[in-house]
């Protein structure tokens, strides 16, 4: 038997499709699949503020935590320098971001299926409890570290839930004519939370270290009080059973996968990363084949988690292949800034250590306006003209500021540095609306859920992606030339040659961190073993002043930051090859997807979805 095509409205005959008859509004009470009354014509905006702000929060506690790591540890006692507490550096940035790489495609199925409303405030919950418990450590040294990378994890669990239904809202929620202006605002926030978050994260360190957990707490809990009482299930739940089987083998081969990377970046045995160590070498293949599992799992179950049909539908291919490339270029771009500004820039130009990661914050601001600026203004064009002319030049614009940062001189004019992130920042915000409007517009209604959860995957393993490929490539290209840089620089200024040799051995990443954490591993390293005391106080002087490490590392550093932004460029370029693929406007979503075991059926797809309008539709 045939099945006939389906092309689903979004729930309150906005535009999509067809306005839902008394009858089967009725009906769907009565089976329970829709229990509250259907909202008045604002409840949009009350579903857009809401959920803004839940992304907002949820992707500002992603980020909050890198720039005030430095007085995190120094809160708990614990040395960040120290080989053995790298792990815990990398595990409170990266806990976040791999629950909420693995997690949100389940979350979003789970809306789908039990109401993504109820999904989203659930979430919100979870997320208020677990800022609390953040905000309370009890311990000190390893046991707070632990603590405080736990919780994080429960936090992000909570996030997951918000940011992999609050797209499938709003997209139930809003009119297809109005839908990529409002995904535009979600999004962008979401994007210009990451930044957000450094500039809080550094203005709140100052304060006191666990203010940075303390500044969610009222946030957390008035947005679910909110969500609880004013956001309603627009859509029918779509009943079915948990791919138990395909969570399971996701789970595991992501997470597997994404820690293999991280461990990756890390020393092992004399060389400077770890990309060598059968440990890593076991969790990357492993990783790969429990996710080949998983696809030959969802391709043949009924009812699978990650529906792969999805990916026939061209815009959802295209669209989702040009967010994860350009989520690791921008992920790349954030840590090297930081890098940038708080190891070399901001030292060279008179700022102590310890102010720098306030001052990074600040500096960045621009490409954050980028995102606010271009944002919500290329949402509601695409929306009138496609998404696909706004995305793809966006995405040319990145290059071009990749290209232009990567042609500035390590201590470079601040004047022509903030135009080149607002560029950034402009060009990013004119492609990530319109993708994202373009991806939920392109599947049925009741797949929104997953469709959203799939594309925060793409986005979110892309962040995690970045650390392990520019952090290596940045580390690739200090190993080759920093330790007998190193090591000349401090013979110059009277340190004993062993001395020297033994500083100049610490692995490179480990002096990558801390220029990320704003310390000056010069004083350190000279301080523990006791050299400073043997050098004159002309020369100390020196050695632990704002300039010295900065000039000293200025060549072998901006010989990595060559690669990375060469890279990056390239990942942009291919971004926006992919995202001209991705075909012209569309008006409707395209067909139901056919179950994993059956080919899809055939259907006609309307003119306008081939081509682009020559106007305002």
């Amino acid at each position: 038997m045939t099945e006939r095509a389906h092309i689903p409205g979004d729930g309150q005959g906005n535009g999509d499709g067809p306005r839902p008859g008394r009858s089967s509004l009725l009906g769907a009470v009565r089976s329970g699949r829709r229990k509250d009354v259907p909202p008045g014509p604002n409840y949009k905006w009350v579903a857009l503020s809401n959920t803004t702000l839940g992304v907002l929060i949820a992707t500002m506690d992603a980020s909050i935590v890198i720039i005030s790591l430095p007085a995190i540890f120094r809160g708990i006692g614990l040395d960040p320098l120290a080989p053995g507490n790298i792990g815990y550096l990398l595990w409170m940035i990266l806990g976040y971001l791999l629950v909420s790489a693995v997690l949100v495609v389940v979350l979003g199925r789970l809306g789908d299926m039990f109401g993504r409303v109820k999904i989203y405030n659930i979430g919100f919950l979870i997320f208020a409890c677990a800022s609390v418990a953040l905000s309370l450590d009890p311990f000190r040294a390893g046991a707070g570290a632990m603590w405080l990378i736990l919780w994080r994890i429960v936090q992000a669990f909570g996030g997951s839930m918000l940011t992999a239904n609050s797209a499938a809202i709003l997209t139930d929620a809003f009119p297809a004519r109005q839908r990529g202006m409002a995904l535009g605002i979600n999004q962008i926030t979401a994007l210009a939370g990451q930044f957000l978050g450094l500039l809080a994260g550094g203005l709140l360190a100052v304060v006191d270290w666990r203010a940075v957990f303390w500044v969610s707490v009222p946030i957390s809990i008035t947005g679910t009080i909110w969500s609880y009482l004013s956001l309603r299930e627009t859509s029918a739940g779509r009943p079915g059973r948990i791919d138990w089987l395909g969570n399971l083998t996701f789970a595991a081969g992501a997470g597997i996968l994404l820690a293999g990377i991280t461990y990756g970046i890390q020393p092992y045995g004399g060389s400077a990363t770890g990309w060598g160590n059968p440990w890593v070498l076991s969790g990357l293949i492993g990783g790969v084949v429990l996710l080949l599992v998983f696809c030959y799992i969802e391709t043949h179950i009924a009812e699978p988690m990650f529906n792969l049909a999805l990916f026939k539908v061209r815009a959802f291919a295209a669209g989702n292949l040009a967010a994860l490339l350009t989520a690791i270029a921008r992920g790349g771009l954030q840590f090297m800034l930081i890098i940038w500004l708080q190891g070399i820039w901001l030292p060279l130009h008179g700022y102590d250590y310890e102010d720098t990661p306030l001052w990074a914050g600040i500096f960045m601001l621009p490409l954050t306006v980028g995102f606010l600026v271009a944002g919500p203004v290329s949402g509601y064009l695409s929306d009138r003209f496609g998404a696909r002319m706004f995305s793809t030049v966006g995405l040319v614009v990145v290059a071009l500021s990749f290209l232009g940062l990567l042609a500035l001189p390590i201590d470079f004019d601040y004047g022509m540095f903030a135009a080149l992130l607002l560029l950034n920042g402009l060009g990013q915000g004119m492609f990530s609306a319109p993708n994202t409007s373009s991806i939920m517009g392109s599947v049925p209604s009741e797949y929104r859920g997953v469709a959203s959860g799939m594309r925060s995957t793409f986005q979110n393993s892309g962040t995690a992606l970045s650390i392990g490929v520019f952090f290596s490539l940045m580390v690739s290209g200090l190993a080759s030339s920093l330790p007998g840089t190193l090591s000349k620089g401090l013979q110059a200024h009277g340190v004993p040659t062993g001395a020297a040799d033994q500083a100049a051995s610490l692995p490179p990443v480990s002096t990558l961190f801390a220029t990320f954490l704003g310390n000056n591993p010069i004083q350190h390293l000279l301080s523990s073993n006791g050299t400073l005391a043997h050098v004159s106080a002309a020369q100390r002087a020196v050695l632990t002043g704002h300039t010295f490490f900065p000039r000293l590392v200025s060549g072998p550093f901006h010989h990595g930051l060559t690669i990375v932004f060469t890279v990056a460029a390239g990942m942009a370029l291919v971004s926006a090859i992919a995202s001209a693929l991705r075909g012209g406007h569309q008006t409707e979503p395209g067909p139901e997807p056919a179950p994993a075991d059956q080919p899809p059926a055939p259907a006609e797809t309307p003119k306008t979805s081939q081509t682009e309008p020559s106007g305002p539709s």
